[in-house]
């Protein structure tokens, strides 16, 4: 019985750290407890789309039931990215990454991403959405439609009191998806999803200034 366990224990530690991505360590806390994916399918899919250049500023990754999340399904802090294990699939999965890698790149590349032409395109959608969801029946302060950066306010009247079914239906072609109504930086890293994990063209399509971003992110990354 003891063989047995010790054995198990080796088996569990050794999985733990066999995964990674571009050197990136991927360490699993927890098992997935919902859904029928596993690690080594999102391992081998986040690889396959995700240039290493772009995960120099990310040291771990962590799959589990962690405080660091709170209410959130991923989080990225202190060169590490957490990541719930409760996700249905590996699409999910590879979007919560995915826009935690875009966050991770803010700080090296911060006047790189937010230049006067980003924000001036996030600050018209602003405009713009007010005059929708005013239309709609959904009022709220304007001060809080002239902040481009993120407050828990304007957050859960998005997702709370509007709702992102309605919101993405009255925003359809305004944003990418509703959360990138959240703030500016939400606004980059919801486009940084989209832009690997669905089609740039369609990114350049509806945001035309964050698609520039993105691709000088590309070229200051390789040139560094």
């Amino acid at each position: 019985m003891k063989k047995s366990l010790a054995s198990y224990i080796q088996q569990r530690e050794k999985n733990r750290l066999e995964h990674s991505v571009h050197g990136v360590p991927v360490v699993v806390k927890d098992v997935p407890s919902v859904g029928d994916w596993n690690v080594h399918e999102f391992v081998d899919e986040f690889k396959d789309i995700m240039p290493p250049q772009l995960l120099r500023d990310v040291e771990i990754i962590y799959i589990g039931e962690f405080p660091e999340l709170k209410d959130k399904n991923a989080v990225y802090a202190d060169g590490a990215i957490f990541i719930t294990n409760q996700e249905p699939t590996v699409y999910d999965m590879l979007e919560n990454v995915v826009h935690e890698v875009a966050h991770s790149l803010e700080m090296r590349y911060n006047n790189v991403i937010y230049d006067e032409s980003l924000e001036s395109e996030f600050m018209v959608k602003r405009k713009l959405l007010k005059q929708l969801l005013d239309r709609a029946g959904y009022e709220f302060p304007e001060k809080y439609y002239l902040m481009s950066e993120y407050t828990r306010e304007f957050d859960e009247f998005l997702s709370g009191t509007v709702g992102y079914p309605a919101l993405l239906s009255l925003t359809m072609g305004l944003y990418l998806s509703p959360y990138g109504a959240t703030s500016l930086q939400e606004y980059f890293a919801n486009g940084f999803e989209k832009y690997y994990l669905e089609d740039p063209s369609f990114v350049a399509k509806i945001s035309p200034e964050l698609y520039k971003s993105i691709e000088r992110v590309h070229y200051e990354s390789e040139t560094e």
